[in-house]
């Protein structure tokens, strides 16, 4: 054995030294920016809202997440926890939807795709409902049609605002014609809701498509969106294909709406509790005086739905 290889077989069997030991780092510590690469400590992220500290970048974040940001702390009160989508179709591709269903519950904890309940937000109460595109890409089924439209009833009989928060691929195709008359059951509630001369606000995060975007995501007194969110309908080959030319970069793009008129504002994650407070208060019952000293509440004008409004970023 030459004097090389007894020095190379010393160093393969002998004792590695703590300096070139590699520190194992707990799984979760830091968070890797999807825009710039940039690791920062999620703890840190976290307390900015899950927004990178470096550029702006606005990460995905989902409904408990969502839910902790918005509502103050133990105000939440969530409703219809138990309602479960069935298989009326018996559908079925690689899976059946019922395993599908059991197998997305598992993994995310949720009984469906949005939650809903009734919180205070810098102490003004709201009715919030939140979608979570984890569970089968945000898409809207009977369930979530139904939690929406009774969360959005019970708005109106508590004369509540009603803040919906958007993350969607779309209506459930496994539920078929069941899931396209969620569009029409839940603009139903929102006009009657907005009858009763009370504020709604959507808030488009990314993404936001398909039939929510078709429904309740642009039926907004005010329409709120995240910096660079896609929104839209159908996918940017689809609409090619449909309009037979070519369409402009990121026409999709929250800021390419609130160009074109179809977003009011958009809103970082760290201001939007604060925004919303402000928009709330601004639209809340007004006490004046008669002239009989009497103090009478009168609502202050609600803005009509539409699809578009003042082009305003708030920074």
């Amino acid at each position: 054995m030459s004097l090389f290889d007894w020095f190379a077989n010393r160093r393969k069997t002998g004792p590695i030294g703590k300096e070139r030991q590699e520190r194992e780092i707990a799984d979760g510590l830091w968070t890797k920016c999807e825009s710039c690469s940039v690791l920062t400590y999620t703890k840190d992220l976290r307390a900015n809202q899950m927004v990178c500290l470096d550029c702006g970048h606005h990460l995905r974040v989902f409904s408990d997440e969502r839910i902790r940001q918005l509502a103050d702390a133990n105000t939440w009160t969530p409703i219809d926890e138990a309602l479960k989508s069935m298989d009326p179709l018996k559908f079925r591709d690689r899976k059946t939807y019922s395993d599908r269903l059991r197998e997305m519950q598992e993994k995310t904890g949720l009984i469906d795709a949005v939650q809903t309940g009734i919180a205070k937000l810098e102490s003004l109460p709201i009715a919030l409902g939140v979608m979570d595109f984890r569970f089968m890409g945000g898409s809207m089924g009977s369930v979530v049609g139904e939690k929406l439209t009774r969360l959005i009833e019970r708005g109106t009989r508590e004369r509540l605002p009603v803040i919906i928060v958007c993350a969607s691929g779309g209506a459930r195709m496994q539920e078929g014609m069941l899931s396209l008359m969620q569009m029409a059951k839940i603009s139903g509630a929102l006009s009657r809701h907005q009858e009763a001369r009370l504020l709604y606000i959507p808030v488009l995060t990314h993404p936001t498509t398909g039939g929510v975007t078709a429904s309740f995501a642009m039926l907004g007194d005010i329409i709120l969106a995240e910096p660079k969110a896609t929104i839209g309908f159908a996918g940017r080959r689809v609409v090619e294909q449909t309009l037979r030319e070519k369409l402009p970069e990121g026409f999709q793009s929250a800021e390419y709406l609130l160009q074109h008129g179809f977003v009011d504002a958009i809103v970082p994650r760290t201001q939007l509790k604060k925004t919303l407070a402000q928009l709330i208060r601004l639209h809340q019952p007004a006490a004046q005086s008669s002239r009989f000293g009497v103090h009478v509440a009168e609502m202050a004008p609600t803005p009509p739905r539409h699809l578009g409004g003042p082009k305003t970023e708030l920074v």
